[in-house]
């Protein structure tokens, strides 16, 4: 067997699935460049992306080279991000657009401008993701992936949405398949994905834009998304590494007396519940099901196969971290987090998804980096069959 039949051996049914999180989204790069330096012949053929993980995915889809260089090239598209490259910083703009919010609620409706959309204006994140993308300026239509599933080594990419209009989750496939799936927990849409696809998949509630796709208004895909793994399995994986940058939570006691919460701490239990922790519920349900059918005799599994999962996550809290790396923050943006959140507390879950800066984002790709590389045993057995 050729060096080229062993890798297509190799990765046949693997599949990677990248969740949410906003700049959190950072880690899982750490996590590929480090199975990408240890494990060279690994280039999953399903890639499936939420949030701020369909830019990595769709990245990663899109990209003309090697999956090394890929993963390198998603690196640096990392590394050159910028909150003021992702939206609008100034604090004129952003007091304004509050500004109008604040008064369109108080007034019933009857003040302030009905066309703001979005606590920040998101256009520079579009501009960038353009480039980085090598998107046709006219469509926005991403035309590496096409390239890539006619060479073979990818079998489909999908991007999820929140379809606001019906309230289900949709995933939009690029794939030569005949056929896609339908009418599950999420609805599978053929498409030719196009930065709009990944900007309204990445569109987080209330903070960003949602964006129009097919006359229907779409958001952020971790919104409705139950069952984050469903994707992956109804396009023909087998094997499924997730990425989720959520550490598992700890159990803390303390005597100390407990401050009320904050906005910033409410919203952040909820980001991370809508987000991230129903991955570790799919993951456990997958596990469950895996058990069973080790028991029963494979004549009688019928439409069931195994499919197995490994979620790979932080060890440090990436909260504490962005609580750290509050102060390199835009001047106005650390403004408004200041009334937002409570200045003690020792972890910012909310500010973690919305911290573009460099140091930040640098800090969670080594974090990725090094958390992947200290489980490198149990990866390559488990994308060997062997784990």
């Amino acid at each position: 067997m050729n060096q080229l039949a062993e890798a297509k051996s190799f990765n046949s049914g693997q599949a990677l699935v990248l969740s949410g999180g906003g700049a959190r989204a950072a880690y899982q790069v750490g996590c590929l460049r480090a199975i990408a330096q240890k494990i060279p012949e690994y280039r999953p053929e399903i890639l499936t992306g939420v949030s701020a993980g369909a830019i990595n995915a769709t990245h990663l889809g899109a990209f003309q080279g090697s999956w090394r260089d890929s993963v390198e090239a998603l690196v640096c598209l990392w590394q050159q991000m910028r909150t003021n490259k992702v939206y609008r910083t100034g604090m004129g703009p952003m007091a304004s657009r509050m500004g109008h919010w604040g008064l369109h609620f108080v007034s019933g409706g009857r003040l302030g401008r009905k066309d703001i959309r979005g606590m920040v204006n998101n256009d520079p994140l579009r501009r960038y993701l353009q480039t980085q993308l090598a998107a046709q300026a006219s469509t926005g239509e991403i035309p590496g992936v096409d390239s890539n599933l006619a060479d073979g080594w990818l079998k489909a990419l999908a991007v999820v949405t929140t379809n606001y209009g019906s309230g289900r989750s949709e995933a939009w496939v690029d794939t030569l398949a005949d056929k896609i799936w339908s009418g599950s927990q999420v609805v599978g849409q053929r498409a030719s994905l196009t930065i709009e696809h990944v900007m309204a998949s990445a569109a987080l509630p209330f903070f960003f834009p949602s964006v129009r796709l097919q006359d229907q208004w779409h958001g952020d895909g971790g919104v409705r998304l139950a069952a984050p793994l469903s994707p992956a399995m109804r396009l023909g994986a087998r094997r499924i590494l997730a990425v989720s940058p959520r550490t598992l939570p700890k159990q803390k006691k303390s005597d100390a007396p407990v401050s009320y919460p904050s906005p910033g701490q409410i919203a952040g239990v909820m980001l991370n519940a809508v987000f991230l922790d129903l991955l570790d519920f799919d993951a456990l349900q997958m596990q469950r099901i895996n058990d069973l059918l080790r028991r029963i005799p494979k004549q009688n599994w019928g439409d069931q196969r195994q499919v197995d999962v490994m979620v790979l996550r932080p060890r440090q809290d990436l909260g504490e971290i962005a609580r750290q790396s509050q102060p390199q923050m835009p001047r106005a943006f650390r403004f408004f987090s200041g009334g937002f959140g409570g200045k003690n507390e020792p972890t910012a879950d909310a500010l973690s998804m919305v911290n573009f800066e460099p140091d930040y984002l640098g800090q969670l790709i080594d974090c990725g980096e090094q958390d992947t590389l200290a489980r490198m045993d149990e990866v390559e057995a488990f994308l060997s069959g062997q784990g």
